[in-house]
């Protein structure tokens, strides 16, 4: 089994840094690079690029809103076609950093808000799509399984990559126990790797009600902005090792 093990990463700005986005690069092996409206500025995406590159890590997009106060998390009174604008900015710029290194994005993955807001309207969700497949239609959309995003994107002729979240508690219905919420997000090592383990071996994940749901995925996701993300991503690399899987970028797995 191939699986990828991706990250949300060049989310600092300026001088500040959110996580170890240096030593996170030895254990994934898909980067989501933010691209300056949630988090990130010029310098980082250019150095998280070249890293990604001398390490063999595939390289992904991960648009947001442009809210730095809020981090991308706060949905925002903008209309679709100012989301397909900051979209095309987002993946562009991301496109034009990584051609400077001899490098290639393949893939784009929405950011918190940004994500939310496109899954709430269908047509919406196939609008941004179109606009990612505009811009290169050889890129993989990550998604969660269901939603919108998921089949719009394949509905204009782009691969997806659905994701399975080990550090993010499931509802019953498959959705993200919002943050905020008791248990939402999973620190306890021991907990995330039992799940991943469930995940690898039955392709399940027990919700926080105790329930088992099937999840139909081929990357597993860490938020590098959990408190303690580089601990999660070593767990997770260790089960991901321990159970056989072989871990590869996303733009290398098979359909």
């Amino acid at each position: 089994m191939k699986i990828d093990l991706n990250s949300d990463m060049g989310e600092g700005f300026g001088q500040w840094r959110v996580a170890d986005d240096d030593s996170l690069m030895d254990i994934v092996s898909s980067a989501n690079i933010a691209c300056g409206f949630h988090a990130g500025d010029y310098a980082i995406m250019d150095h998280t690029v070249r890293l990604a590159k001398e390490k063999g890590i595939g390289i992904g997009a991960h648009p947001g809103l442009p809210d730095l106060i809020g981090f991308g998390r706060r949905a925002m009174p903008v209309s679709d076609s100012d989301m397909e604008a900051m979209l095309a900015c987002q993946i562009g710029a991301l496109q034009g950093v990584a051609a400077r290194h001899g490098h290639r994005v393949t893939h784009v993955s929405y950011h918190a808000a940004f994500g939310t807001m496109a899954n709430a309207d269908e047509a919406r969700a196939l609008r941004l799509v179109r606009v990612i497949a505009a811009l290169d239609k050889e890129l993989t959309v990550f998604a969660m399984t269901g939603q919108p995003t998921e089949r719009a994107a394949e509905k204009v002729g782009l691969r997806v990559h659905t994701l399975f979240l080990a550090d993010r508690a499931y509802t019953v219905s498959g959705a993200l126990v919002p943050r905020g919420q008791p248990g939402a997000v999973i620190h306890d090592l021991d907990a995330v790797r039992a799940r991943v383990r469930q995940f690898l071996e039955n392709g399940s994940v027990t919700t926080i009600d105790g329930v088992r749901f099937p999840v139909k995925a081929k990357s597993i996701l860490v938020h590098s902005d959990t408190p303690g993300s580089l601990d999660i991503a070593k767990a997770i690399r260790a089960e991901i090792d321990a159970t056989g899987a072989v871990l590869t970028p996303a733009h290398l797995l098979a359909d």
